[in-house]
């Protein structure tokens, strides 16, 4: 039951009108839908499905199904549409911009450190990547250099290769412990200009103006041939 991912094409769509294919216990299935599903290290959206009558289902999460579903998991007791019904989907918009701002601003995190990426995670108030590395970087210099690239406004956008191109230019492929699903013939990529191209179905910004100032937080030893760096907004 494929659900149409509005999300991918349209990162900056808030709200879409769509048809309800399952509702029950388990959450709610729509034929189309604007709520990006967990994945990549990047949270599922959060928002509300409003009903033709006004009534809203709260909508706590997002995740992928096996058949290429999304399922919007609903706050406990609430209303569940009828199957065929007509709603529109909204997501919390100001936590989806902070999850673009974040994911992209990793992006640029992964172009200044020169090692295999071995994890990752976004959230609306921090991230992270875990790099194999020996020694940690230098926490000022990081910064410096991230809000430069930040500053510069290198624009940021989509592109597609092929299962075959890929395969044949393995190192656009950064992360260590998660790599970009195959088996549709093509795999997305995103290009912030002039500084990192790697595979990510991810949601992100436009430019990298739009990020706003960073810091680096902690450099975490998780072993030996393993470093943390957090990172925040600076506002």
């Amino acid at each position: 039951m494929t659900t149409e991912s509005l999300f991918r094409g349209e990162p900056y769509r808030a709200a879409c009108d769509a048809r309800v294919r399952r509702a029950d216990a388990a959450g709610i299935v729509l034929d189309r839908t604007v709520f990006y599903p967990a994945g990549g290290g990047q949270p599922g959206d959060s928002g509300v499905l409003v009903m033709a009558d006004g009534t809203r289902a709260v909508v706590v999460d997002t995740i992928k199904e096996e058949d290429g579903g999304i399922l919007h998991l609903v706050a406990e007791g609430a209303p569940l549409p009828t199957v065929g019904a007509e709603v529109t989907a909204e997501i919390d918009w100001p936590r989806r911009h902070r999850h673009m701002r974040m994911h992209t601003a990793l992006h640029l995190l992964c172009s200044l450190i020169d090692a295999p990426v071995t994890g990752g995670q976004v959230a609306a108030d921090k991230g992270r990547l875990d790099f194999a590395l020996a020694e940690s970087p230098d926490k000022p210099t990081l910064t410096e250099a991230l809000n430069r690239l930040v500053a510069e406004d290198h624009l940021v956008a989509e592109s597609w290769i092929d299962d075959a191109d890929l395969d044949a230019n393995p190192d656009l492929v950064r992360t260590l412990s998660v790599q970009p699903p195959r088996g549709s013939g093509r795999v997305r990529l995103i290009r912030v200009a002039g500084v990192d191209l790697q595979p990510c179905g991810g949601t992100h910004v436009k430019s990298t103006a739009e990020i706003g100032r960073l810091k680096i937080g902690k450099i975490e030893n998780k072993g030996r041939q393993n470093r943390r760096v957090n990172i925040l907004f600076d506002d």
